[in-house]
């Protein structure tokens, strides 16, 4: 029996145009993003079964916009929500950098924990955190298809985690606003790839602004 999931990023917030790190800084999605969350919608119309999001405002907003014209309402899953980037976020890479030297090094090489200055404290912790959650929701719904609105920090670390990847690996991905990643589940909870970082829902001449 194959499970289908979709990882869904939130539509673009005016901190994503600024590429500024938000982590659980609870930022609304922009008019940009209220309109990349409705090209969504209209692609996925009636294609999932169930929908989970995290309770922060531009994925629970996103999430509800993609809903709009079907009868499924969204489910919050508080441990969905972004990675807590603690000092960094406000900040954009360069000021990191700027700011943050030998720690921005630090998380941007280490293979094993990937530190993060305060919040979450490692892509680690957090890759753990999203790979239980996700296995958790698919458990419960064997044979479905659903769809979870989260954030491109913790959706890349959920990656790491379902497949053992070290954590450079979160620097190698990148996912634009209201991307979907597709995977599919055997009984198993066997996870497999079918597409990353999809949105061709989005005019195919469209600037995506932020992969932060």
């Amino acid at each position: 029996m194959k499970t289908t999931l979709f990882l869904v990023r939130h539509g673009e917030t005016k901190w994503n145009a600024l590429g500024k790190f938000q982590g659980c800084t609870d930022i609304d999605l922009s008019d940009e993003g209220v309109y990349q969350a409705k090209l969504l919608r209209d692609r996925v119309e009636n294609s999932f079964d169930f929908i989970y999001c995290s309770p922060l405002r531009r994925a629970n907003d996103t999430a509800n916009i993609i809903c709009s014209n079907v009868h499924i309402k969204p489910e919050i899953e508080p441990a969905i929500r972004e990675i807590n980037f603690g000092d960094w976020e406000a900040l954009t890479l360069k000021e990191i950098k700027e700011l943050y030297p030998e720690n921005f090094n630090i998380w941007r090489t280490d293979e094993s924990t990937g530190p993060i200055c305060g919040g979450d404290l490692s892509i680690k912790m957090a890759s753990i955190r999203a790979k239980e959650t996700i296995l958790k929701i698919v458990n419960k719904h064997k044979g479905k298809k659903i769809m979870i609105v989260a954030h491109g920090g913790i959706i890349k670390a959920g990656l790491i985690g379902l497949f053992d990847w070290k954590m450079t690996m979160y620097h190698q991905i990148i996912l634009g606003n209201t991307s979907i990643c597709k995977l599919s589940f055997d009984d198993s909870l066997t996870p497999k790839i079918v597409s990353l970082n999809d949105t061709s829902h989005l005019p195919s001449d469209y600037n995506i602004k932020s992969y932060v």
